[in-house]
């Protein structure tokens, strides 16, 4: 390509396959060292060093520094939704790296995508909101309700505040596991952190994974009772995707 935007560049980055597991590492949405990312990859510090040092400069990853430590992080929520996206076209023409354990079952019930809630549990939210009328599809977006902003509303989501806010309020995020879109956006996020502030949800260390206590699952269950296979309220927003 002589001219336009150079996918292969981004292709480089992203394939290589130390790089996409620090990529995939950071997007648990936490600051990672160096050390950090290096054990995620499976590499020596040093070889991690020259592999974030070519992911920042393609405008991938960002770095802060905390006294003697360098932090890197993915650069935007964008390279977490084009991450996601890969994720989920590479599950959906079958090229999946299997890893045995007990992790796995937790990565596909609930998980963290950069900010949001992923996994059975962030389809199940989107397609409840859907059908309680909380969220329509819009053209190939979506756009809260207000119905939808009154609910929320009642669980502490200041909907006006995330209005004012650059970042678009509501946005679909394939899925990876279930390979359908779950609710990404500021509202995506501040429904995450209500979850973990009230205590119903926590992060598991070292992993993507998010665990619901039992009470913060019953409550989780109550407001979002759409279960996968209920219908499919994101018909056609699938079919745009």
């Amino acid at each position: 390509m002589k001219e336009g935007p150079d996918i292969a560049q981004i292709g480089s980055l992203i394939g290589d396959p130390a790089r996409a597991n620090m990529l995939t590492a950071l997007m648990g949405g936490r600051a990672l060292t160096a050390t950090e990312l290096a054990a995620a990859a499976g590499v020596t510090l040093q070889t991690a060093s020259a592999h974030l040092a070519k992911l920042e400069a393609g405008g991938l990853l960002a770095q802060r520094k905390q006294g003697r430590h360098r932090y890197f992080t993915l650069a935007d929520d964008r390279v977490g939704k084009l991450l996601e996206g890969i994720m989920g076209f590479a599950a959906s023409r079958g090229h999946l790296r299997h890893r045995p354990g007990p992790k796995e079952p937790a990565l596909r019930k609930a998980r963290i995508c950069y900010d949001h809630l992923a996994g059975d549990y962030g389809v199940r939210m989107l397609d409840s909101l859907i059908e309680a009328g909380s969220i329509s599809v819009v053209g190939e977006g979506l756009s809260l309700t207000a119905h939808g902003e009154k609910q929320l509303g009642s669980i502490g989501i200041d909907v006006s505040g995330l209005r004012s806010n650059r970042r678009p309020l509501c946005r679909s995020c394939l899925d990876w596991s279930e390979r359908r879109a779950h609710l990404a956006g500021s509202l995506g996020k501040a429904l995450l952190s209500n979850f973990f502030e009230k205590g119903w949800a926590r992060r598991t260390e070292n992993s993507r994974s998010i665990f619901f206590t039992p009470e913060g699952e019953r409550r989780f269950l109550t407001l979002f009772p759409l279960e996968l296979g209920d219908g499919n309220p994101q018909l056609e927003l699938d079919e745009k995707l």
